[in-house]
């Protein structure tokens, strides 16, 4: 960015009189690097200096190890206080929600805005594989999109959903810099987001694409501009915190950031440099010499980093920031924000190729804005969690979780304004027990009417939610042990199998659980499954994409593209008219007769439904069993079913096999 620091009208104050090292370091960040694209042993000193600092570090997409939870002996933390929610939902967990201070929702990345990440199967190993949910050895893709995101009121129901998952931590978007920035955050405001990051394009590691790094986003200082004089023009700038990153490696670029509207910083770069980072730029080659970004075991001996790295690069930062505070007359970071009449212009650096460009949008006073409008976060966003029906659930539970009593049944209505029941119940459960939950048959909640977005989200084990009635979007999305029946009422006119029962999205990023629907679920079914056992009778398009592990059965049809993207677990469907194969997306899958170790289980999920549900369509399918038999197809990735042989061979189990 062609600018310098104002020389006009400054007076300069003492930097005694400046904000203290210790106040302005619990500003900074590090940003999003994944539990798997980078080592356990850098991610977890990254995390230990930064909690030493009472900064932020940030798990990235990829969840993060639950033994990092637990403070080590001396005092020192492992936990990352940040959890990001991605596209590919992977670790996201109720314990892994419950254990952070802010919840970040991933919309894009800055590096490469658009594209989902992707981790080579030589990268997940068995510890990866497990935080994930998904297979060793087998790769991991991350859609481009959130499939519970598709309308600005989709993401606010996101984050109204991990608003009720930890109603302590704060709710944070992470978007990019790119054109039109500002008028996407105001609608992220708008959906009572508390935090909006706005990432600039030189981020990210060696394993961005080149096609991204070269030609995809902007400089995080348009971006935060953007975002920040929009905002402010639209009085909604004092509902959000603001922070931007993407190559800050300065103390001045941090005052740089404030002037422009940041009340945050986040660096990434620089502190993996600082512990040993030499820039090969192949971290998706598993070859890091240094031992950083890398799963290989030899490889990561090389690691030398230490906390005290970390803690004295930020320490130093904060001493050049408040040395240029002091320089241009401002005592502390709140005064700086938005304060562009600190910048200007510097024309000296002009070439050619950046003769024609003016920094008058950037670097002039917000026209029309209400002079007296806040420029940072002045109030806290109304979530409106406050008369849930998990309340009530919750104070009905309350001796079973604090393990008083055994078991509980509870009858309760629902209805259609009634959103993400059962998941602030879970979260209260795992305060106490983690992803352990309860004892099987805990908790027992009969319902009755129709329940609204994201019934059942991150349910914990020991509960069970039996729906007589029907539900909308996102059932079951993040599924965490708990138990899901859902079926139509015995009185019912119309034929549950030729019926939608359950909206879009259902058990999108389910971790283990079960489902049972009585009909037809709606598009994009089962959606980064990596480990629920699941029941429905005739899913939309899209079903079981991108799914890492679990079992599916689909007791009826399905739609277009079943299967895009699936890279483990196993999916049963009834091909009663023999027209599957045209709707599946064999790209990863092999369609075959289901194996002989595989009708046990089959069976077993099908009597199940029947007897949880009253499905007619599964007492068909077992009165008439070795006949049905032969229609049922096995959908399985070919990379899974190899690791699955290997294991079997060595007599292993494999990870969510």
């Amino acid at each position: 960015m062609d600018s310098t620091l104002s020389t006009s009208s400054i007076v300069p104050v003492s930097i005694d009189e400046v904000e203290s090292v210790e106040s302005i370091v619990k500003r900074f960040v590090t940003g999003a690097m994944s539990y798997g694209s980078i080592s356990r042993e850098a991610h977890e000193t990254l995390a230990i200096a930064m909690n030493r600092l009472g900064g932020k570090s940030n798990t990235g997409e990829g969840g993060e190890d639950r033994e990092r939870f637990q403070p080590l002996a001396n005092g020192d933390s492992k936990r990352s206080a940040i959890k990001q929610v991605a596209s590919g939902r992977f670790g996201v967990t109720i314990e892994y929600l419950t254990n952070s201070d802010e919840i970040q929702i991933k919309m894009a990345q800055g590096a490469k805005p658009g594209e989902g990440g992707e981790l080579p199967g030589h990268k997940v190993d068995a510890a990866i594989a497990r935080t994930r949910g998904s297979t060793p050895g087998v790769g991991l893709i991350s859609p481009p999109p959130h499939h519970d995101i598709y309308s600005i009121e989709d993401l606010a129901e996101l984050i109204f959903d991990l608003k009720n998952a930890n109603p302590g931590a704060r709710i944070s978007v992470k978007l990019v810099s790119e054109v039109g920035v500002g008028t996407i955050a105001a609608g992220v405001a708008k959906g009572h987001a508390d935090h909006i990051l706005v990432s600039g394009h030189d981020g990210g590691t060696g394993a961005s694409p080149l096609t991204g790094v070269r030609n995809a986003g902007l400089p995080w200082e348009l971006g935060i501009a953007e975002t920040h004089q929009t905002l402010v023009l639209n009085g909604l700038r004092s509902r959000v915190t603001l922070q931007t990153d993407g190559q800050l490696k300065t103390g001045r670029d941090a005052v740089i950031a404030a002037i422009l509207g940041a009340e945050e910083c986040g660096f990434s770069t620089a502190p993996l440099i600082t512990l040993g980072c030499v820039m090969m730029r192949k971290c998706h080659k598993n070859t890091c010499p240094v031992g950083i970004a890398t799963q290989d075991p030899r490889l990561r001996g090389m690691f030398t980093g230490k906390p005290e790295y970390i803690e004295n690069f930020f320490r130093y930062v904060a001493q050049d920031m408040r040395a240029v505070m002091a320089s241009i007359g401002v005592r502390s970071w709140n005064e700086l924000v938005g304060r562009v009449d600190l910048l200007e212009e510097d024309r000296s650096v002009r070439t050619w190729k950046s003769a024609g460009i003016t920094l008058d949008a950037l670097l002039a006073p917000i026209v029309g804005a209400d002079p007296s409008a806040p420029v940072r976060k002045t109030i806290e966003q109304n979530h409106g969690i406050d008369s849930v029906l998990d309340r009530e659930l919750i104070k009905k539970c309350s001796a079973v979780i604090e393990g008083s009593s055994t078991s509980v049944v509870v009858d309760s209505a629902v209805c259609n304004t009634d959103r993400a029941v059962g998941t602030m119940l879970s979260h209260t459960v795992a305060k106490k027990n983690g992803n352990r939950g309860l004892p099987e048959g805990s908790v027992r909640v009969n319902f009755r009417g129709s329940a609204g977005q994201s019934f059942g989200a991150w349910l914990s084990s020991g509960i069970v939610f039996n729906l007589v009635g029907d539900a909308n979007d996102f059932v079951g999305k993040g599924l965490c042990g708990g138990t899901l029946v859902i079926a139509p009422p015995e009185a019912s006119p119309f034929e549950p199998s030729e019926n939608i029962i359950v909206g879009n999205v259902a058990f999108y990023g389910a971790t283990s659980g079960e489902g049972f629907i009585r009909g037809i679920a709606a598009e994009r079914f089962c959606v980064r499954n990596s480990g629920a056992r699941v029941v429905v009778e005739g899913v939309g398009d899209h079903g079981c994409e991108y799914m890492t592990g679990g079992r599916a059965v689909i007791l009826g049809k399905t739609g277009r593209n079943f299967a895009a993207g699936m890279s483990g677990g196993i999916a049963w469907v009834l091909d009663s008219d023999g027209t599957f194969r045209d709707r599946c997306n064999t790209g990863m899958v092999s369609l075959e007769e289901p194996a002989a170790e595989d009708w046990a289980e089959l069976k077993d999920l099908i009597s199940r439904h029947r007897e949880a549900t009253g499905s007619g369509v599964a007492a068909s399918v077992l009165g008439g069993w070795e006949t049905m038999k032969k229609s049922f197809v096995r959908v399985i990735p070919h990379d899974y079913k190899k690791v699955l042989a290997q294991a079997n061979a060595a007599g292993k189990e494999a990870v969510n096999g």
